[in-house]
Order: structure tokens, then sequence, then C-alpha cells
């Protein structure tokens, strides 16, 4: 049976999903579909996605095309580069053995992934996972020893107009299931009111979720421009060779910035930022904490996020996973206690208030009345 609907295109995931509706398909060049990557796109309800690259290369098991697959979601892979040449909103045929048509002309083909290929394919992955990880640590350690300065005081701590001394801070970046995390975050941000800083895509979660952020920090890649235009402060992360170009987004704009010269990523400034300049709690959603998050990331190692932890680790609270803790609901044998426990105070009133015994004595009598 084959699929037609209207294609949008682009090389990078995150930017893709901001153009896609219900029912679109999505043409990615995405090696390696990470998790995040594939939320996005069962969040936008899509009826396919066609990936010019390879979807599991087998270097480590990556979680995106099973996310894909669970969500009913046709998946054809490898088609190949050229078809990110294909112009916006064309309207595409996909048949059943992976053939896409523009019209009647073939334009592409790749493989339809399938839970077969998919459990394959992961095994494959998950035998390299051991030298991955060997890698990981090599570089980790290696990249921790040249840029240990980071956290020794080597780097310049930009002047802030907010206030972070004292405070509480809530730090969202944009990771697996940043948002079902901040969701149970709410009764904690609408009581402790702490400062509210979105790194990157994580700004425009938090005004999702009713809050106006009062810092964006990052590369300025993946945030929109309501988020830059709504807070109170924006910064800049630039490379250590003081390159910064999400700064040139941000003057076409017409916005004002600071920018924050560092290595490491910026969700690891934000930690830094946030403890030099005083404050009494840092707690992150969405943070990247381990090798298969930073992989999806394609970064080799994570020498800059273990140098900050080590540092700021004393008041950081992770909250990653938050939603999972706790997702108790309401059952109904815990609604009937309530009601017994609530019965239990009227049944004391009735018995020891005299107008109520005068009531219930006159309703007594009524019965009898009507009893005959």
């Amino acid at each position: 049976m084959s699929l037609t609907s209207c294609a949008k295109v682009d090389f990078k995931t995150k930017n893709l999903v901001k153009r896609l509706n219900p029912g679109d398909i999505a043409v990615i060049c995405h090696e390696d579909l990470d998790e995040v990557g594939a939320s996005s796109l069962v969040a936008k309800k899509v009826k396919a996605v066609i990936n010019a690259r390879k979807s599991i290369t087998g270097k480590y098991p990556n979680l995106g095309p099973e996310i894909i697959l669970d969500a009913n979601i046709l998946l054809i892979d490898n088609v190949g580069e050229h078809i990110m040449q294909l112009e916006e909103n064309t309207t595409i045929t996909i048949t059943d053995d992976g053939k896409i048509y523009s019209g009647d002309v073939l334009i592409a083909e790749g493989q339809v992934f399938t839970k077969e290929i998919l459990e394959n394919e992961m095994e494959k992955a998950r035998q390299n996972i051991e030298k991955a990880l060997d890698d990981f640590i090599d570089n980790t350690l290696e990249y921790a020893k040249r840029e240990k300065y980071f956290i020794m005081g080597g780097v310049d701590i930009p002047q802030t107009d907010t206030c972070f001394e004292g405070k509480h801070v809530l730090i969202v970046v944009r990771g697996n299931n940043f948002k079902e995390d901040l969701a149970v975050m709410k009764t904690y941000i609408d009581e402790m009111k702490p400062v509210l800083v979105g790194v990157d895509g994580g700004a425009d979660a938090l005004m999702e979720f009713g809050y106006k952020p009062d810092v964006v920090i990052g590369d300025m890649d993946s945030v929109s421009d309501e988020a830059l235009k709504r807070c109170d402060e924006i910064i800049v992360h630039a490379y250590p060779d003081g390159r910064a170009p999400g700064l040139a987004r941000i003057k076409q704009m017409g916005l004002s910035a600071k920018k924050f010269v560092a290595p490491g990523t910026s969700e690891d400034i934000a930690m830094l930022l946030a403890y030099e300049k005083g404050a009494d709690l840092i707690v992150a959603v969405g943070s990247h904490s381990n090798m298969i998050d930073f992989l999806e990331k394609g970064r080799k190692g994570m020498a800059s996020t273990f140098l900050v932890r080590l540092k700021v680790g004393s008041i950081l609270i992770d909250a990653k996973g938050a939603s999972k803790l706790y997702n108790q609901k309401l059952k109904p044998h815990y609604i009937l206690g309530i009601l017994v426990a609530a019965l239990v105070p009227i049944t004391m009133i009735l018995m020891t208030s005299p107008p109520m015994q005068y009531l219930l004595k006159l309703l007594e009598l009524r019965i009898k009345m009507i009893m005959g």
C-alpha cells in the first residue's frame, strides 16, 4: 500500500520539526537518529520519515528508530543525500518496497525499516558498545586534562543583569523527556520562583508551560525568535578562540547579548554561570549526563561536563527522569479512603451537636408519621 503526502526537507531535524504539520513526510539527513529527534518527529504526527543516511550505523545502540516504529510511522532508511535536493512541499509517494516518486518519476529508493531489521541492527550496535565506551573514556580524560582551566578560574564569567545570588536556578535543556520532566517541576517553579534559564530550545519549552525565561544561553541555533524577544537577558556561547556564530543572529534581530567564551557545551556554561554568580541551588532538567546522551549529540567525550559537575555538584540537583520517578495516578481505593476519612468527623458532629440531634429527632418523627 503506497503513501502520498507533502514532503518537508531539512538537514537539521531540530529545524525541520518547526515547519512540520500532522500528516507530512519528514525528509531528514540524520545519521544514528537520536531519541530527542525521533520523539520530536513523533510529536508532530508525521506519516513517514525518509532518512538520507543510516538511522543506525552500529556505533552505539541509538533509540531513535525504535521510537519511530513504535509510533507506527513508516521509516525509509539510507536513501542517499540527493533526496535533500527535493523542493519543500513537494507531494511525493512512497511504495511498499521503499521507492519514492514525485508524480510518475522515481526520485529515490531506500530500505523500509522494519522491526526485524531494527532488532538485527541494534544487536550489532550493542556488540560495539564496549569499544565505544573505551574510546569515549579515553577522549574524556584527554580533553579533561586540556580543559581543566575551565573550572580553575581560567575563563571570564560575563557580568549579568540577572541576579543569581542566593536563589534557586532552574536550567532547562532540550534533552530526553525534558518536557515531561518540566511538567513535573511545575509546582516547584510556582512555589520557589527560581531564576529560569533556557539553554537554546529549552527556552521555548519554558514558554510552552507559560513561563518567561529570565536568561537564554547557548549557540542560538535552536531557540525561537519569540523566546529571544521575550527573555530578559541573552548570553551567546562562544568558542575558545572567540568566534560566536550565534551573535550574528542576535544583532540581525536588533537585540543585545553578552558573550561567554568557553569550551564544552552550552548547558555546562549555564551551570558554571549560575554557580559562579552565587546560586543557592541549581536544578537541571533535560541535561546530558551519560555516554549515550553525548554520542547522540555527536560528541566523543564529556570532559567539560565531567569537570563542571565536579565543581557544582554540591548544589546541583539533576531532575532528569523525574517524570518516570513520580507518575502515580489516583486509584479508586484512594478515593474511597478519603471519603471514609471525611465521614468520621461528620459522624462525630452529628452525634455530639444538640441542634443536629434535634433535627435528627424531628426527621425520625416525620418518617414514623409517613410510615403510619
